[in-house]
Parts: structure tokens; sequence; C-alpha cells
């Protein structure tokens, strides 16, 4: 380990870390604080603070590199134009693997059917999930080689989508998707690795020093083979899929497990589905429930006894209602218990102050905010009242770690993410939270009306990092006038979000999110 301190200078603000790696000080004092014998590592323009991405799903990213991207396609027409396309370059017999289709940005949103991928495929096996994840559009060959016919019964938790006659559509959805999912090809170790890699890579660029990873054990694997050759260039904090949380009470693992750059956090399990797929679980009775409340209770009492965190996926009011009585007679369950309920769009006032009395951490996504509002506006008018409710839940005390809950998405730059308020308050943010769109045209006084907090042209900021000592890296992406300096050398990282005043939580920082 690094044994002097050291200062970032020409930068601006100039930052001062010491030698475990924890930052000192920021700007003018930054100097004093580092001291004559500093390492000076020298930068020009501004630092930006390190972000970490409390929610990420990195094999998603990683099939952007190998599988057909449909995201960005604004009709019926030019989705099925560039599903033949991709196609024409295949064997008769292999599969069309994709994601990204978002019917509810094109014209007509109706959902899309089999035939239709029957004929722009040629015949082939499809596999198309949708944006969220939430569902998939599946061809004839596809559900064949999945032994799946008007015979089919909904599985729990899922659904496949039926015409008139009983016939599957072609959409299924939720845990139905598992049907077909079994039956397609899955990506080699190496291919699987070098996608992985581009995506890490593409987050660094970013300014994104660390993420919390819901993905699958394979996933786990490919992070451990790129740590293992020096290749890992972020924190990674893994969260384990439900299903395989016996193989981790079996082997005696333990939230924390792992090293500075690479660890094992806890179990991620979903309670409903999405907006999007018409899948979330609401408080009328609507949506697909995919983990009944005694299976529910079981997982917490499980992990509790295991010391393992939960990462519960809660979108719809009813969802998170269930989490938090799923929750609260286990609060402060042992030393680093740390739920967190993910997504939390629509929350009904009732249970808004429940996340601090149980002590429910609320990782929530800005971009559901803005990608999901004329849906919900549609679909659950009675609902958004009360959605995406920050100013609520900030008045109520809770944490709350943010996210780009980047599964397929593009990663947008720096300049992106700039707001018009001024350098001091563009990181990340009020394109995302402009109040004319949370709010609409009525100033606030309606819906969404709970979700706006004012921009704040400080930062409140959370200073942690650790040290490596072996590692040497500093990348400074240009991004229009600005700069995002993401330094590695003492692995420090500030954290912080603009976006409504969030605070991004490090996720070593008190083990947590």
């Amino acid at each position: 380990m690094n044994q002097r301190a050291v200062l970032f200078a020409g930068c601006k603000p100039e930052v001062a870390a010491g030698p475990d790696g924890r930052i000192l000080a920021v700007g003018a004092g930054a100097r004093p604080a580092a001291g004559r014998g500093a390492e000076v590592v020298r930068l020009r323009g501004v630092a930006w603070p390190g972000l970490i991405d409390a929610h990420i799903h990195l094999e998603g990213l990683a099939d952007r590199h190998t599988t057909l991207e449909l995201a960005g396609t604004r009709s019926l027409e030019a989705t099925l134009t560039r599903v033949e396309r991709w196609s024409k370059s295949l064997p008769r017999t292999a599969w069309v693997l994709g994601a990204g289709w978002y019917n509810d940005a094109w014209p007509d949103p109706a959902f899309p059917t089999r035939q239709q991928l029957d004929r722009a495929a040629g015949g082939r096996p499809v596999y198309l999930r949708r944006k969220d994840g939430h569902s998939a559009w599946v061809s004839s060959a596809a559900l064949a080689l999945a032994g799946v016919d008007r015979t089919t019964p909904d599985p729990p938790g899922g659904v496949f989508d039926r015409d008139d006659l009983g016939e599957p559509t072609g959409i299924i959805r939720e845990l139905a998707m598992d049907a077909v999912a079994r039956v397609e090809p899955q990506p080699t170790d190496p291919d699987l690795d070098r996608g992985l890699g581009h995506a890490l890579a593409a987050l660094t660029r970013l300014g994104v020093t660390g993420v919390h990873s819901m993905d699958s054990a394979r996933g786990f694997a490919s992070l451990q083979r790129l740590h293992a050759r020096g290749k890992l260039p972020l924190r990674v904090t893994y969260n384990l899929p439900l299903a395989d949380l016996r193989h981790a009470e079996r082997m005696g693992v333990r939230s924390g497990w792992g090293d500075a750059w690479l660890r094992f956090w806890g179990v991620k399990a979903f309670l409903d589905g999405s907006l999007g797929s018409r899948t979330a679980e609401m408080l009328d009775g609507s949506g697909t429930p995919r983990l009944t409340q005694p299976e529910l209770v079981d997982m917490i009492d499980r992990c509790n006894r295991a010391e393992l965190n939960v990462c519960l996926h809660a979108i719809g009011d009813g969802a998170v209602r269930r989490a938090l009585d799923a929750l609260q007679p286990r609060r402060r369950a042992w030393s680093k218990w740390r739920p967190r309920i993910e997504h939390a769009q629509c929350v009904h006032p009732k249970d808004q102050k429940r996340f601090a009395s149980i002590g429910v951490i609320a990782s929530m996504q800005p971009i559901h905010a803005v990608s999901d509002r004329k849906l919900a506006d549609t679909e659950w008018p009675s609902v958004t009242a009360y959605a995406y409710a920050w100013g609520a839940l900030e008045m109520a005390g809770i944490g709350r770690p943010s996210a780009g809950h980047r599964r397929r998405r593009g990663l947008a730059p720096p300049r992106a993410m700039a707001s018009r308020a001024g350098p001091r308050q563009s990181l990340g943010a009020a394109r995302l939270h402009s109040r004319r769109r949370l709010r609409g045209g009525d100033g606030g006084r309606g819906r969404f009306a709970q979700a706006g907090i004012p921009l704040r042209p400080h930062s409140r900021a959370r200073r942690q990092g650790r040290g490596d000592g072996g590692r040497r890296a500093c990348q400074v992406a240009k991004a229009g006038r600005s700069f995002s300096a993401v330094c590695f050398r003492c692995s420090f990282t500030i954290f912080t979000s603009l976006i409504t005043g969030m605070k991004l939580v490090s996720p070593f920082h008190l083990g947590t999110t």
C-alpha cells in the first residue's frame, strides 16, 4: 500500500487522499491536507465525483456486443426490419437473440405477435426481451422448441399471452419467460468475458467507479475471471438470484465476502414485474405476483439465518406493501442487516413512512420517472399521484441509493447528464428531473407532485474509499466543455448525486447498498 498521501492537482476542485485511499479534503484545503511529501497526480479540467450505479445488469450490457440490439426502434415495422436484416446473416436453424424493443414508443403500442416474427426471421427460433426485461417476444419455432402450445398452463408467477382461440400470441411475461430461456443457446465463457469487459470499460469511461450487479451465477463467474486477470476496472458488489440462495447457504457465504474490488452482498428476488409489461403488482389486484407472501417470508428468514442481505424488486404499490409487511417483524435482524426495496416506483402514502421505521432502503431509479410517466398516467391514473415520491420519502428520512438501472440501455456520456442549471448542479440530473417533465404543466400541483425535490447547488457527498496500492489508473474523459476525472490511484471516490439532491450511498459504507 502506498504510504504517502496523494494530491490530485490542477483540476477543479483539487482533491487530497490519504495513504489508505480515503479522501482527506476537497478544494482549497486539499494541498494542506496532503502535506509536503504527497505524491502529486496532475489533472486538468473539472474533477467530477466518481459514481456508483446501485442497480445494474452487467450481463444485459454484455449482450449488446453479441446479440441483436433493438433499442431506439420507433415502430413495429422498423423493429421487424432490423430483425430481418440480422436474420439473413444466420444459418436457417440459428436462434435470433436480442432485446430492447419498446412497444410503448411505437405509434401503435399494441404488443406484437409471433406470426410477425415468423415472417421477419424466416421461421427461425427467436427470443427478444422487452426493454424492461419482464416480457419477451418469441417466434413459433421458439415456442415449439420449448414445448409451449395452447395446452400449456401458465406457470406460477408468469403468463403466456393467448389469442381468442387460446393459442399463444408470442408474448410471454415474467416467469413464463423461463420456458423459452431454458432452451435458447447461451454465450460461451470467452464470449461472456469479452462482452463484460466491453461493458465495464464503457462504464469507467463515463466516471462510474462501482456498481451493484444483479446478475446470474455465470455473470459472477465471469467477473471473477476478469478480476483474476487484473481486468476488473471498477468495484463490483454482487447480488445473487434467489434461485441460488441454497448454494450460498450450503457454502456458508456471508454478506461482505470478497475483497475491495469484487465482493458478495445479498440475494435479489422479484415480487412483481414492471409497469411496461403490465405486470407490476398493484393494490387493486392487477399485475403478476412472482413470489408469494409465504415464499417471501421464508426467503427473508433464510437470509437472516445465513447473514445475507436482501434486495427485493417491487414496483407496484401492492408489491411494495408486501415487502414492507415481510420486513417489518425482522428489523435489526443482524448487525449488517440493510434490506433494500428495488425501484419502489409506486408507494402508497400509508407506506412511505414505514421505510424509515423498518430501516428499509429505497433503491430508486430516476430514469423510470421519465420513461414510464406517460404509460403510468394512462394505465394507473389513480396511482401516479403518489408515484416516484422522492420528496415524500426524503421527508420520511429514508436512505436512497440511486442508479440508472442499465439492462441493455445505452450509456449516457457526462454531457448528456448535464442540466441547464449550471456546472455545479449538472451531474446526472435535472434533465431527468426537470420540474416541467415530472410535474407537468401545472407547476407541481397535480400528478407526480411528490416526486420533486429542489435541485441543490451544493454537493451532499459521502467521502469514502479504499486503497489498493497495486492499481494505478487515472482516466479523464472529455465531454463537451466538461471533464470527468475518474481517479483510481488510491481507489478513492466521492459519492454524490445531484439528481434531486439524492445521496448515492457507497457500497463499502457500513457494508451497505
